[in-house]
């Protein structure tokens, strides 16, 4: 088998979702259309397409594969490996993992990646805020409600230059007091993806606005019927509670057709990891790392 990798571009999509469909497991949030366009200039993302699978290279810092997108259990998978110039692969779902395992036995190493595990919410419990475990959360959204004049839009193309202006903003505000590679890397990929928004099948979101102005928004996507995944959400922390609106106010009016949202990974980061805890997730996506011996 040759495969012959090409930068990642809008013109494929409809042949890269048809391989998300015929993924036998939910797939995590770094597969979705959206996160591999946003971060292909970062990572040096190139696509390979071959039968119903979609094989995604990063190229930077080094070379190394995401796990294959498309029907798994349709490959030989000793074949489809051999040829490869990186024996790594990152992002392995749990149950691509498990097939590897059985496949190649000793042959591979398989380590748990915790810092990569995506968080999956109920949404009707994000909606709803009931009970102890959510005290916190709604007294922050009604502070909010009560305290602001403000209007909650879905998200348009028509209002994509506001958003860059906050993103502008938020950006600038952030890095001057925390600055990091990372934090320019998150910038460029919000970016990237909201200059595209009318391009990006299914992309959808939310703004808040007080005096007229942008102060939260948040861009999404969904992963398949019952599960939606949350890509981007900034609040300008001046107005209290507004990470609470804009989270509660987006599931409410444009997410409540779903089960599950996906609010990604923490990246190891221990103040990331006590917030998306703190909204009491009902399971994790598990994500490996595998290498070929």
């Amino acid at each position: 088998m040759t495969l012959e990798f090409s930068p990642i571009t809008l013109d494929r999509q409809k042949e890269y979702h048809a391989a998300l469909t015929g993924c036998p497991q939910l797939l995590t949030s770094d597969f979705s259309f959206a996160n591999v366009y946003g971060w292909s200039e970062h990572y040096g993302l190139e696509w390979a397409f071959h039968k119903d699978t979609c094989f995604i290279r990063q190229t930077r810092p080094q070379i190394v594969y995401w796990a294959p997108v498309g029907p798994w259990e349709k490959y030989d998978w000793k074949e489809c490996c051999a040829m490869r110039e990186s024996k790594r692969f990152t992002r392995v779902p749990e149950d691509l993992a498990r097939l590897w395992k059985s496949a190649y036995g000793n042959g591979i190493a398989i380590t748990e990646n915790r810092d990569h595990w995506d968080y999956i919410y109920s949404v009707e419990e994000l909606i709803s805020l009931t009970g102890k475990k959510f005290h916190k959360k709604k007294n922050l959204l009604n502070q909010f409600i009560k305290g602001y004049s403000f209007q909650y839009e879905s998200m348009g193309p028509e209002c994509v230059e506001e958003v860059l202006e906050m993103q502008d903003e938020w950006y600038k505000w952030y890095e001057e007091n925390n600055p990091s590679e990372a934090l320019k890397a998150e910038n460029r990929a919000i970016t990237r993806v909201l200059l595209n928004f009318d391009q990006i099948t299914g992309l959808m979101g939310a703004t808040l606005r007080v005096d007229g102005k942008v102060i939260a928004y948040t861009v999404a996507e969904p992963l398949c019927e019952d599960s939606i995944v949350i890509h981007f959400e900034k609040g300008d922390i001046r107005y209290k509670g507004v990470y609470q609106a804009i989270n509660q106010m987006f599931l409410e009016n444009d997410g409540a057709e779903y089960t599950n949202v996906n609010r990604e990974q923490d990246l190891g980061d221990e103040g990331l990891r006590k917030a998306k805890l703190s909204y009491n997730p009902t399971f994790f996506l598990k994500k490996f790392n595998a290498t070929l011996l």
